[in-house]
């Protein structure tokens, strides 16, 4: 195998590994980020805390693992989306510190979303996928 499908690879557990961390955090804090939702207006902050948990473990493993790699990019694209443009508004932040906060999110937001759909490029299967 060529160095660069090590790198490849290596990518591949980085950014899929992130978003199953940042799922099963939605789900072991959902008190907490319910209550952030709520605060952001999001209707049903409880459901879409697990929803959204549940979009980034399952489209994490896919990423890491190279299953349903479609499937798993339109999972997280979606779930960036929104998140980016619902959850940090921070042209809306009056308050320096959590503006920048909010700034720095949106932008990670959007350089997570350019990397997964980068991902599209790459001829399937993977290498080492289990598909």
């Amino acid at each position: 195998m060529e160095a660069v499908a090590y790198l490849f690879i290596l990518g591949r557990i980085l950014l899929g590994v992130y978003f199953i961390m940042s799922g099963f955090n939605h789900f072991t804090n959902l008190g907490m980020l319910s209550g952030y939702a709520q605060s952001k207006s999001v209707p049903m902050a409880k459901e879409a805390v697990l929803l959204t948990g549940l979009m980034m473990f399952l489209g994490g493993l896919g990423i890491l693992f190279g299953v349903y790699v479609e499937l798993s990019i339109l999972l997280l694209s979606v779930f960036l989306i929104v998140t980016t443009f619902i959850m940090h508004q921070y042209w809306k932040v009056t308050d320096q510190m959590a503006r920048m906060g909010e700034m720095v999110n949106f932008h990670k937001n959007l350089g997570l979303l350019g990397a997964i759909l980068m991902l599209l490029a790459i001829p399937l299967p993977w290498a080492l996928s289990l598909m």
